[in-house]
């Protein structure tokens, strides 16, 4: 079975090592010193200047919506993983969808300004496929408005944008170490901030408030990333190199050999240096997206359908027509990327892909 992706992972003997030292230590959560390792060597990886490690992907957002939302409007995209729509309706916070870029697919921010109420307190926006957003155009706007940024970078593991980390951008920047990402700790996921009072908040705001063991800095939850995820994180990152090479390898397979005469490919934003953390292709209208598919997982090969639904179509938001990322999640495919993708699974799904679309 091909699936969309595979889980990278080293190998066992490798991870034990690092588990034993959790074992030895009798410490198994409460950023303990695998944790606090994971987070020097990640910050060090990424050349950021903040980072704070916690549980999974999506309580970083919940977390930045509490202190930046106010229960305000928040101006998000409809085309990215429902997490990122959740986390606002979760946190008592109204999502306003601005449509999206039809090339890069992020959302598109000569939009953004006609959505702004008096009661927007931040934008949300996603950098898609690890695709990074306009963010000159975007911080300008919050600029002008004075209001808050939140980068759901979920897909943006070790992405850069004109030679910074893409975490270097927005008030808060956030991502998932989720298994199916090309960087993982199997659940897992980061916050940054650069100002560093807001890092602060954020720091106490993932450990229920805590002032040390008796004292509280104010309100907080439970968002600590525990040793054993920190001993998987420990064990993927020295192989992010290869990592990276073996998906771009897929990747640069899938440009030359698809058949681009009926299908778009993601656009990458000029001035990024990609992680290749997804493929997705678009079909010219849903019915060929649909048989494609269906020939594919007869062929035992199962690509996904990111993102489907377009995300102001869900029941729990008030509806609003976003025509582009209706569209687009209607057509869009991601094909199989990972590390071990033999070339004659790559032979057939390039195969079968070009004799429905040529």
């Amino acid at each position: 079975m091909i699936n969309v992706t595979k889980t990278f992972l080293p190998p066992i003997e490798e991870y034990t090592v690092q588990l034993q030292r959790a074992w030895d230590n009798q410490w198994l959560t409460n950023r303990g010193e695998l944790v606090l390792e994971l987070e020097e060597k990640v910050r060090d990886y990424l050349s950021v200047s903040n980072i704070i490690l916690t549980n999974n992907g999506t309580v970083p957002l919940q977390i930045a919506l509490k202190l930046l939302g106010g229960q305000g409007e928040i101006i998000t995209t409809p085309f990215s993983y429902v997490a990122t729509t959740a986390a606002i309706v979760w946190e008592n916070c109204t999502p306003v969808f601005v449509d999206i870029n039809p090339e890069y697919l992020s959302i598109d921010e000569t939009k953004i300004e006609a959505a702004i109420t008096d009661k927007t307190t931040a934008i949300l926006a996603t950098h898609v496929f690890g695709n990074p957003c306009n963010i000159e155009a975007i911080e300008a706007i919050a600029k002008k408005h004075q209001l808050y940024v939140i980068y759901d970078a979920a897909h943006a593991f070790g992405v850069q944008y004109k030679g910074k980390s893409i975490f270097d951008y927005g008030t808060i920047s956030t991502c998932s170490f989720h298994a199916t990402k090309l960087y993982h700790t199997g659940e897992g996921g980061a916050m940054f901030a650069n100002d560093s009072q807001l890092q602060a908040k954020l720091f106490y705001s993932h450990n229920f408030g805590h002032d040390g063991p008796l004292a509280f800095h104010g309100l907080g939850i439970n968002g600590k990333m525990s040793e054993l995820q920190a001993a998987l994180g420990l064990t993927v990152l020295p192989y992010m190199k290869t990592i990276l090479d073996e998906r771009r390898k897929v990747v640069d397979f899938y440009n030359v050999n698809l058949d681009f005469s009926n299908i778009q490919a993601l656009k990458i934003r000029e001035n990024t240096d990609w992680n290749y953390s997804y493929y997705p292709i678009i079909f010219e209208n849903e019915e060929q997206l649909l048989q494609t598919q269906k020939d594919l997982n007869e062929a035992n090969i199962f690509p996904r359908r990111y993102f489907y639904p377009s995300l102001n179509t869900i029941e729990y938001v008030k509806w609003n027509a976003m025509p582009i990322s209706e569209s687009i999640a209607s057509r869009v495919l991601c094909l199989p990327l990972y590390v071990g993708l033999e070339r004659k699974d790559l032979d057939k799904i390039s195969e079968i892909i070009n004799n429905k679309v040529c």
